[in-house]
């Protein structure tokens, strides 16, 4: 049986009902009330006036979204973000590791400094999700690929202030690792970042 308003029970079942403890906040603005007498003599059909049905509200579930959250290499200690594009690793390339290492020893830098994000697994994130994630005060791309959605157009090679915090958007490992030209380029503006 299914019953729309929860006080016609009391009329329907002649048992006491036991609630949980979390269904009673549902029912505790609805007062037992009497029932009322009933009139035998029937009003003028013209003066009936239909009887009003209590409106109750019934709670509404919360939704709760899940907080996203990342797969990425360091700890982030000095909230510097490296994203990279490498579908074929879970990171970063080894040799490719090495290179960005050496670099960061160059600035003082250690892997536990910084974040390194793989953008080949995170294609359909936006730049705000990753920056609330990590909180970053510089973030380095490295490659076109790696442009999450959402994010302003960078200059290549130029460090730009973006939502409060310093951006460089460079060339990718692989296109450093055979060019001296971009490797200097490249190091001329990290070291500004």
């Amino acid at each position: 049986m299914k019953v729309e308003n929860p006080v016609a029970l009391q009329y329907i079942l002649s048992d006491e009902l036991y609630l949980l403890g979390t269904d009673k906040p549902l029912y505790e603005h609805l007062q037992k009330s009497p029932p009322e007498p009933t009139n035998t003599t029937l009003p003028e059909p013209e003066a009936t006036i239909p009887a009003a049905t209590p409106i109750t509200e019934q709670a509404v579930p919360e939704v709760k979204t899940q907080p996203i959250s990342f797969n990425y290499l360091g700890k982030n200690l000095k909230n510097f973000l490296v994203l990279v594009h490498y579908p074929d690793q879970e990171f970063i390339a080894e040799a490719h590791l090495t290179a960005l290492q050496n670099i960061l020893k160059r600035k003082e830098l250690e892997l536990h400094d910084i974040a390194i994000l793989n953008m080949a697994g995170y294609s359909n994130s936006n730049f705000t999700e990753i920056t609330s994630f990590f909180k970053p005060t510089k973030l380095l791309l490295l490659g076109k690929t790696t442009m999450p959605q959402g994010i302003a157009t960078l200059q290549l090679n130029k460090p730009q202030a973006l939502d409060g915090l310093t951006a460089l958007y460079s060339f990718a490992f692989a296109e450093m690792m055979d060019s001296v030209d971009n490797k200097k380029a490249f190091w001329e503006q990290m070291k500004t970042l």
